[in-house]
């Protein structure tokens, strides 16, 4: 009986594994990106200033100025400051990004790099990672600030 019970154990659980995938969408990807990336995950030369309980684009009020299937121009709120969104490679590990930062302000400096932004659940929001893996659309450009995972190259 035992044995029994083992054999149906070990012949569902790799049912019961697939299940457990998050999958990320095949068309649309850039307005995914825009709705579900978790902006205090990234560096702060991208986000803005964090507030208690915003953590999306949405949240603090970007605004997209063009979304088409791999690319979003977003607009912020307080300043005449852009982020654009280009995405580079969608994979079941998640999706590579480059974000590109075009202040509004002359003083600061424009930032561009890779990030890796994966789901840990289906309900959750995407986090976002600088990687290793570079794109020649998107060579990496300034912002080598304290909390950025460059910096200690």
């Amino acid at each position: 009986m035992k044995l029994l019970y083992g054999t149906i154990v070990l012949a569902c659980t790799p049912l019961l594994l697939v299940g457990n995938e998050t999958a990320y969408p095949t068309d649309k990807i850039a307005s995914f990106v825009f709705e579900k990336v978790d902006i205090t995950t990234l560096p702060s030369a991208i986000r803005p200033k964090r507030v208690k309980g915003k953590r999306t684009f949405g949240d603090y009020g970007y605004v997209p100025r063009e979304i088409d299937e791999k690319k979003a121009l977003l607009d912020s709120p307080q300043e005449a400051s852009q982020i654009s969104i280009e995405v580079l490679e969608a994979a079941k590990s998640g999706i590579y990004v480059c974000m590109n930062s075009e202040p509004g302000r002359k003083s600061a400096g424009r930032f561009q790099r890779v990030f890796l932004l994966k789901l840990k659940n289906a309900d959750g929001l995407l986090k976002g990672k600088e990687t290793w893996k570079e794109f020649d659309s998107c060579p990496v450009i300034g912002g080598a600030g304290e909390d950025s995972s460059s910096a200690s190259y």
